[in-house]
């Protein structure tokens, strides 16, 4: 099959995308409204751009007529946000925080989680989950006619579940993390596949 972007409209494009770039982390991000409130949102575009400093970067379309998205004028406003890593155990609740809430809704309360303070800055993180990162606003950059915006934040502090933590690693396996497949659809971490050699891995030995 042979697909012409200009044959397509958004909406097709955004399920093609979507269900060939797979799987994809999904950032619970926690944020802060100038009212007080704590947002709650999900995101699957979703990476990791620099180790020093440690930078992550989110990318949040526009609503309906183009209008920011709570967690993206949060952002924007307070320059902070957390983001949270979810496991196995919580994908229900991760897809009850994709739904559009008021904006003086925190879907936090909601949804019934608890949260801790945050360290390095004024967003709290969800309690219960095994990875936290505390992120200060960089920079933005805006893709395409849709608007889609790229969120660059700075980690300020990690906050990673003491088991998970071993010789200078998290151990994946025991993080249990899911991911985004297309639709609203979502896996969990299938076997580990070890490979030696190559750049992403230890010089096998001679």
């Amino acid at each position: 099959m042979r697909i012409l972007p200009s044959d397509i409209d958004r909406d097709q494009t955004y399920k093609l995308l979507t269900g060939v770039v797979v799987p994809r982390p999904i950032a619970w991000v926690t944020s802060l409204s100038e009212a007080g409130h704590v947002n709650l949102a999900p995101f699957s575009c979703f990476t990791f751009v620099s180790s020093e400093p440690p930078m992550l970067g989110i990318s949040i379309g526009r609503g309906d007529k183009l209008r920011l998205k709570d967690t993206a004028r949060n952002i924007r406003e307070r320059g902070e946000f957390t983001v949270n890593i979810a496991n196995d155990s919580m994908i229900a609740t991760v897809h009850a925080s994709s739904f559009e809430y008021p904006t003086e809704v925190s879907e936090v309360e909601e949804l019934g989680l608890a949260t801790l303070p945050g360290e390095r800055i004024a967003v709290p993180r969800l309690r219960d989950v095994p990875v936290s990162l505390e992120c200060r606003f960089s920079q933005l950059i805006e893709f395409g006619t849709a608007c889609t915006e790229f969120h660059v934040g700075e980690v300020v502090c990690f906050h990673i579940r003491d088991d998970l933590y071993e010789s200078g690693k998290v151990r994946t396996e025991r993080l249990q993390p899911i991911c985004r497949i297309a639709g609203p659809n979502y896996a969990q971490l299938g076997p580990i596949i070890s490979q030696s050699g190559g750049a992403w891995g230890p010089r096998p030995k001679s």
